[in-house]
């Protein structure tokens, strides 16, 4: 690891190129350190046994002092999915630190056995411990979980040496009855099969209408007078 000369989008960009991460590096008290790391080494630090929580023994070029650090936060890029930049935080392996852990679900439920769905409501929560104590995850036992059980973090067991942070009252996961869906009911498209469909009513009093009249007048053949 290096210190970096320059700063600046161009210089990240240049160093990427070169298939090297920029960063800082962040003392105890100290002045921030500008710095870049090989791609290929800080992948596989960060993709080995304790993963993000990996202590990186930091050397600078040219110096011989090793800097205890810890992974403070990275971004990636999205497009290429490789870290794009690194913050490093240097810590003393003598004193606590706060970490966050993701917690894991173990074992078979019998809720789901019985139809129930077993949701996780937390994934991560926060630790404090020595730097080489932070656990790389924190299993949660769900084999007797049953339907409408709830696990919080008080039911979560951390090791020795690892503090709890949160409310002991966050819920961790829970188990109900799946959520029945009510299709509703179809409209019936044609009348119910035997319905009478009323006839009209003559009005009251009514009758048919008359004839029409002869053509012919009454009376008989006409005659002219004389």
């Amino acid at each position: 690891m290096q210190e970096r000369e320059r700063r600046g989008s161009s210089d990240a960009r240049r160093l990427r190129r070169e298939g090297l991460v920029p960063g800082v590096l962040y003392g105890r008290g100290k002045k921030p350190h500008a710095i870049c790391v090989a791609e290929r080494d800080l992948r596989h630090v960060l993709t080995g046994e304790h993963g993000l929580h990996a202590i990186l023994d930091v050397v600078l070029a040219g110096q011989k002092t090793t800097h205890a650090s810890i992974l403070k936060d990275y971004q990636v890029d999205p497009l290429r999915e490789r870290i794009a930049h690194i913050d490093l935080q240097e810590v003393r392996l003598d004193q606590p630190i706060h970490a966050t852990v993701v917690v894991e679900l173990v074992g078979e439920a019998p809720a789901t056995k019985a139809g129930g769905v077993l949701s996780q409501v937390t994934r991560e929560v926060n630790v404090e411990a020595l730097p080489m104590e932070v656990p790389d995850r924190l299993e949660l036992d769900v084999s007797a979980m049953e339907i409408g059980d709830t696990l919080r973090l008080s039911d979560l067991a951390a090791p020795d040496g690892v503090t709890l942070l949160d409310d002991p009252e966050t819920v961790l996961a829970t188990a109900t009855m799946p959520t029945r869906v009510v299709e509703p009911e179809e409209e019936l498209a044609e009348e119910e099969e035997g319905a009478e469909v009323p006839t009209e009513e003559m009005p009251e009093g009514g009758a048919e209408a008359p004839a029409e009249p002869d053509a012919a007048a009454a009376g008989g053949e006409g005659t002219v007078a004389g």
